[in-house]
């Protein structure tokens, strides 16, 4: 048998040579979750020896990763927020970029009754909404049943299935009334520039939720003409944008009827969330 401070070294260093980044930290997330152990348990005995069937099953895992398969989609999971997701090929895995939106939402201070969440692939932004705001209620919409299935499963794992209700349909076409808050991440990628993404959003992540048209604004067209009709007064819209997308958006908005009330940067100091509201 092999120990784990053997396993990781090993896990790293063919992680490295995969072109991954973070590649010793892969390793330790792989490996915990091939022997059912925490961060913790690992670094607490390095020399301590994994069992066969949890080494046979870290390197299958160390095989997927090294073909480019996301991570998340091998565990099966991803943090966001403060919430634990499972995630699937049927949505985009969240990142941390889209907590942005978030951020922005709990700095308007508006105290939301409803929300909705248009796009809302595995359920992150409604529920992470919801658990900032406790006496909220929402609505996510996906066009895709599966995605819809896996929001619901994430709503009952995060406690949260009874304020939280998701709908197949094209944006707003399957519900009716107004919103305090509404949330999207659209597909904003340009459709010749998906080819030559990272392998491992190209590859494995649905286009779907990836292809914004030619100049990656077709969604945005659609969503930003329902706006009016979707908004209480004093309500407020949080759409994530593409890099440099700011704007083109906000000048949709605008030719919409809406009144752009700032940007929210992200991390990378990338304008990545238009706020919006009726006039």
């Amino acid at each position: 048998m092999s120990s784990i401070g053997v396993l990781l070294c090993q896990g790293g260093q063919a992680l490295r040579e995969a072109g991954i980044e973070g590649a010793r930290q892969e390793a330790r997330l792989l490996l915990g979750h091939a022997m059912g152990a925490t961060a913790e348990d690992l670094l607490r005995d390095p020399r301590a020896e994994v069992p066969p069937e949890a080494a046979t099953r870290f390197h299958s895992m160390l095989e997927r990763r090294m073909a480019r398969e996301p991570l998340a989609h091998i565990t099966g999971f991803t943090g966001f927020w403060t919430l634990e997701l499972e995630v699937s090929p049927a949505t985009l895995v969240p990142r941390p970029d889209s907590e942005t939106v978030i951020e922005a939402l709990l700095a308007e201070d508006i105290s939301p009754q409803r929300i909705l969440d248009l796009g809302t692939g595995t359920g992150c932004l409604l529920l992470a909404a919801l658990a900032e705001s406790p006496r909220a209620s929402g609505v996510g919409i996906d066009l895709v049943p599966e995605a819809v299935a896996l929001a619901r499963r994430n709503a009952a794992r995060n406690g949260l299935g009874d304020r939280a209700q998701f709908l197949a349909g094209h944006w707003s076409d399957a519900i009716s009334g107004r919103f305090d808050a509404i949330l999207s991440n659209p597909p904003y990628i340009e459709s010749d520039v998906i080819a030559g993404l990272m392998p491992e959003v190209a590859r494995h992540e649905p286009d779907s939720a990836l292809d914004g048209g030619a100049d990656g604004l077709d969604a945005y067209r659609d969503i930003v003409a329902r706006l009016p009709c979707l908004l209480t007064e004093g309500g407020r819209a949080f759409l994530e944008l593409g890099q440099g997308q700011a704007p083109a958006v906000s000048a949709l908005a605008r030719e919409a009827g809406l009144l752009v009330r700032g940007e929210r940067a992200d991390l990378g100091e990338i304008s990545r969330v238009l706020i919006l509201s009726k006039p």
